[in-house]
């Protein structure tokens, strides 16, 4: 048995923001800004977090594997939606994964992904690290252009690894290139050319010799190297100061996704090893305050690993977004009037959300073993009427199930974030059915007999306490296909 990355997986949102819409609104003021204006950069859903987008990338990288083996789960990101909740926890929670392991979260740096990947290989308990990010943007800022929203997710444990790690290295230093403080919504950036000078260029060269230097690996065998960096060409430079052919170096995913922060890492590391074969050498590079560097080995197991929508997959299930109000009023970025059905009352109660919370987090249903009927919710009374025995009611995950559409509703008379409101029944291939609302659809597709998969998502916002609630939606399946 061998220790390494056991599996991967990421998740992209479907939006796809065009930087043109950008560049076309704040032009007049940030004539800079035209020359950014090329390609597109991924943006959430109103009802998409960096939980949310963790929880998909676990579920995308859990593909093939026993979830029941994970011991501990962690969670990078410097965007948490809760500051004093753990939000691995949550997400450990609607995977279904049981309440005996470990679970922390990560942040407060750029490389804090590969930082706990680097802690993770370790040894130890088989973990499932998951690293999400959705910055905000200042209106008219670069780093509005260059930002993207995303995830990953890597499986790391004993087993048959697809990828083995042979040498790592970091260092830390108090470099400070941008911030964000508690009082501050956006980050602060000095200026580029500076950073690249003085941060990039004198750091993490050294930094990735190092790591060379301890799995006794020559430059020119790196395959691939992976370093964030939107700095045009900062990422050649360090590979050409390290010794790293150009040709290695991986494509940082800028014109179709933006660099999603401190899971950017991650998401690169799963692209490369989409594509890699077993033998390539594949490193990554975490920067900020310091740098990490890993040098991963790719096995021949790499080949026998199901067939999953990783970063390759989900880039191509896109919807072009031109909209850029819409993006404005999805992130709080504008102030809309949203609406006296707006102004409810959305208060959590705290009580009510633990006793329900396998139901409404886990997504758990209920199956009779009396008679096998599927149910959802779970209730003391099986709903067979040839049945209705006491008591029978077995916990049943729904989450992993499709269904059909029964029935649809696209209502602009309920508030919605994005009208319409779309929701309507859907009736469980196994058996069961619920209304629920529907999300990632565009109204005119919608169709009685259409494939749906759950996807866990954002209810609603408690915009007065600033609580989120979290349930499970049902998504158009067919842009899942490739994938259970």
């Amino acid at each position: 048995m061998t220790f390494g990355i056991l599996s991967f997986g990421a998740y992209i949102p479907r939006l796809r923001l065009q930087r043109k819409a950008i560049a076309d609104a704040h032009g007049w003021f940030n004539a800079a800004l035209k020359g950014q204006g090329k390609g597109e950069r991924a943006i959430c859903n109103w009802d998409e977090d960096a939980v949310t987008m963790a929880v998909e990338a676990a579920r995308d990288c859990l593909v093939g594997q026993d979830a029941a083996k994970v011991e501990a789960v962690q969670m990078a990101s410097t965007t948490f939606p809760f500051l004093d909740r753990l939000n691995s926890g949550v997400v450990a929670e609607a995977l279904n994964l049981g309440q005996d392991l470990a679970a922390s979260d990560a942040g407060q740096t750029q490389r804090a992904a590969t930082s706990a990947l680097i802690s993770a290989l370790r040894g130890g308990p088989a973990t499932l690290l998951m690293a999400a990010e959705k910055r905000p943007v200042k209106a008219a800022s670069p780093l509005e252009m260059t930002a993207g929203d995303g995830a990953a997710a890597l499986l790391v444990g004993e087993g048959e690894p697809v990828a083995k790690l042979i040498g790592s290295a970091t260092r830390t230093t108090d470099f400070v290139d941008h911030y964000r403080t508690p009082e501050s919504e956006f980050d602060y950036q000095w200026e580029e050319r500076w950073i690249r000078d003085a941060g990039y260029m004198p750091l993490v060269p050294p930094v990735v010799k190092a790591c060379l230097a301890k799995a006794g690996i020559a430059a020119a065998d790196v395959t691939r190297f992976c370093m964030p960096a939107v700095l045009a060409k900062v990422s050649n430079s360090v590979a050409k100061a390290a010794g790293i052919p150009d040709a290695a170096v991986a494509d940082n995913l800028h014109a179709v996704c933006g660099e999603t922060g401190a899971a950017h890492p991650l998401v690169m590391l799963v692209a490369a090893l989409e594509e890699a074969k077993p033998g390539d050498r594949i490193m990554v590079v975490g920067f900020g305050q310091g740098a990490d560097a890993l040098l991963f080995e790719v096995t021949p197991a790499i080949e026998k690993l199901p067939a999953r929508l990783g970063v390759k997959g989900h880039l191509a299930r896109r919807r072009e977004e031109a909209n850029y109000s819409k993006f404005l009023a999805f992130n709080d970025t504008i102030e809309l009037e949203r609406g006296m059905r707006a102004e409810a009352d959305k208060q959590t109660p705290l009580s009510a959300l633990w006793r329900n919370r396998h139901t409404a987090t886990g997504f758990i249903g209920g199956k009779c073993s009396k008679c096998g009927t599927l149910q959802f919710p779970k209730t003391r009374i099986c709903v067979n009427p040839n049945c209705t025995a006491i008591d029978t009611q077995e916990n049943e995950p729904f989450s992993a199930k499709t269904g059909k559409i029964n029935s649809y509703t696209a209502d602009r008379l309920t508030y919605s974030p994005d009208p319409p409101a779309c929701y309507g029944m859907i009736q469980f291939e196994e058996g069961g059915r619920w209304m629920m609302d529907f999300t990632d659809v565009d109204e005119k597709q919608l169709a009685v007999g259409s494939p749906m998969r759950m996807m866990f998502r954002v209810k609603d916002i408690d915009s007065q306490r600033g609580f989120r609630r979290y349930f499970w939606k049902a998504a158009p399946a067919a842009e899942f296909s490739g994938r259970a």
